[in-house]
């Protein structure tokens, strides 16, 4: 059986020329990186933003439940309904995030689709791509190392040193940079002062480079940056340090979609990678309105599963871009709900229909969950050779009795025609139009309870428990205006809980909030539950340990 590489690596891709032609996209829309990628110009982002608003395609989420050590194959099965939704004459464009390298070199992997349902070329979009988040990580530590300057230079603004909340970043999981000092060395070297990283694709400015569509908005939204307070307790936006153009610049060729293609020469836009268990876990909304623009179907999908990526999608980007999405499909496993059901991953070949109606509690909680917001849902069932009929039939009169058909796809192992039966599900739901989309909480509603609503509706806790200091930030981001900001939580995505060892569907708990963190620039505000860091580690033995490349610069161990 041959790796994801290979089947990628033997595959023969079209110029992206053609891919953008197919589009009716013309040359002087995009410029080229090499044969196979291209990045969409700013004045053809413009005038596709504009046509998206009168074009009636349709914006479909793909979403999963929670993820297992068994595998989901989220990424996977939107790659083949796209490409199935094409094989039966529906023009469809994905549209996906980047792929960090902090996983492609830690342990969950790559994220451009697997088997015979990927997009390409999989290794430069798996790694460097058109260099997008080494904009925003040098980005982010420019403004960092202006701010040292600041204080280092005089500090005319009188930031207290003790309250900058602006964190470096690097793009690879790195846990010693967790915390850090900075200004070490004397008084030419700075100001000392406790510091640390974030990953790269959790950063304020990955999630600004998702959010706006323009370089006017990009402008405002790294202005409206908070960094700190004052020694009075003013806070201080970065506008005030004069140096937004200069990161703007850093980001101007960032901002802009790229575009590629799937295995069945498809097209993709793949454009912005914020993590959904630490960020907001969705590809740019450059990229979604390019692809509604462009295409009669739109496939998406957010990141983890329906507690987080898709929430985050439905609660924040669809509410800052005011899209309105026409259907969910959510991504399960006959295996992944076996380990919710209690199976050990060592066992999961086996048959058990048991833990097949045990596991499915996760996922009718994340159907009851989607129902919340007004949305149409359809099951794709990613099937493996180990899947019995009696364990699929037991999944599918589950899934009935919960309201949502389950269908069966192949899209690993036969691609797009792997995904017809799924694609036609789709395009029926989406043509009954039976849902009325709605957001989970209105603006208005305080932080706290943004907060409060998120655990209890989504997560089934009974209680929720703020630690003191985080309340106190929350209550002062709401005296200084920013309450009507959605909420982005960052918790572990292996639970619905914030509990990594609750699998299943835990409920009636207590949901711990440790932490807040104000991203006025991004337009939300981030609260940390449970032990969740913004900066990963890396696993006993990294990803890193199997990925080579020969004296010819081919590459492999990418999975």
């Amino acid at each position: 059986m041959l790796s994801d590489i290979e089947i990628a690596q033997k595959n023969t891709m079209k110029p992206v020329q053609e891919i953008a032609s197919s589009l009716g996209l013309f040359q002087n829309d995009f410029d080229l990186y090499g044969t196979y990628k291209a990045k969409l110009t700013l004045p053809a982002v413009m005038e596709l933003q504009k046509k998206a608003r009168s074009n009636p395609a349709k914006l479909v989420l793909v979403t999963a439940i929670t993820p297992t050590p068994a595998g989901e194959g989220k990424s996977t099965v939107s790659v083949g309904l796209g490409d199935g939704l094409n094989r039966i004459g529906k023009k469809t464009v994905i549209a996906l995030r980047e792929p960090s390298l902090g996983p492609c070199f830690g342990v969950k992997g790559g994220a451009c689709g697997g088997g015979y349902s990927q997009i390409v070329p999989m290794e430069d979009i798996n790694l460097h791509f058109t260099g997008d988040i080494h904009a925003v990580s040098i980005t982010t530590n420019l403004i960092a190392s202006i701010i040292d300057n600041h204080i280092q230079q005089g500090n005319q603004l009188n930031i207290d040193p003790r309250t900058i909340s602006w964190k470096r970043c690097v793009d690879l999981n790195d846990r010693a940079l967790r915390k850090v000092i900075v200004g070490l060395g004397g008084r030419t070297d700075g100001v000392p002062r406790e510091d640390g990283f974030t990953i790269a694709v959790a950063s304020e400015i990955m999630a600004i480079l998702c959010l706006s569509r323009s370089i006017p908005e990009l402008k405002e939204r790294l202005g409206n940056i908070v960094i700190g307070s004052t020694y009075d307790g003013r806070m201080v936006q970065f506008k005030e340090l004069n140096a937004v153009g200069a990161c703007a610049a850093l980001m101007k060729d960032a901002i802009r979609p790229n575009l590629v293609q799937t295995l069945e020469k498809n097209p993709a836009f793949v454009h912005g990678g914020p993590f959904a268990n630490i960020a907001h876990g969705c590809n740019s909304l450059n990229a979604t309105f390019s692809a509604l623009a462009l295409g009669d179907y739109v496939i998406t999908e957010a990141g983890f599963a329906a507690d987080l990526g898709a929430e985050k999608f439905l609660d924040i980007k669809c509410r800052l871009g005011g899209l309105t999405p026409s259907a969910v499909v959510v991504v399960a496993t006959i295996r992944a709900l076996k380990m919710h059901g209690g199976v050990e991953k060592a066992n999961l070949s086996q048959p058990n229909v048991e833990a097949v109606e045990k596991g499915f509690e996760n996922l009718k909680v994340h159907l009851e969950n989607l129902a919340q917001f007004g949305l149409p849902t359809v099951v794709a069932v990613n099937q493996f050779v180990s899947d019995t009929q009696e364990e699929i039939d037991c999944l599918q009169s589950l899934c009935k009795k919960s309201g949502a058909q389950a269908v069966l796809c192949q899209v690993w192992e036969k691609g797009g025609e792997g995904g017809q039966d799924l694609a036609r599900a789709v395009v029926e739901i989406c043509e009954k139009n039976e849902g009325k989309f709605t957001f989970l909480y209105p603006d208005e509603l305080p932080l706290t309870e943004k907060i409060e609503v998120l655990a209890k509706k989504l997560y089934r806790a009974k209680a929720v428990d703020i630690a003191p200091a985080a309340l106190k930030k929350l209550q002062k981001f709401q005296e200084a205006g920013y309450g009507n900001l959605p909420i982005c939580m960052a918790k572990t995505q292996n639970s619905i809980s914030h509990n990594a060892s609750w699998r299943g569907a835990p409920r009636d708990y207590t949901f711990p909030v440790r932490d807040v963190q104000l991203y006025a620039g991004a337009g939300f505000v981030v609260a940390l539950a449970g032990d969740i860091m913004t900066m990963p580690g890396l696993p006993k033995v990294p990803a890193a340990c199997s990925i080579d490349v020969d004296d010819m610069g081919n590459i492999s161990g990418l999975f």
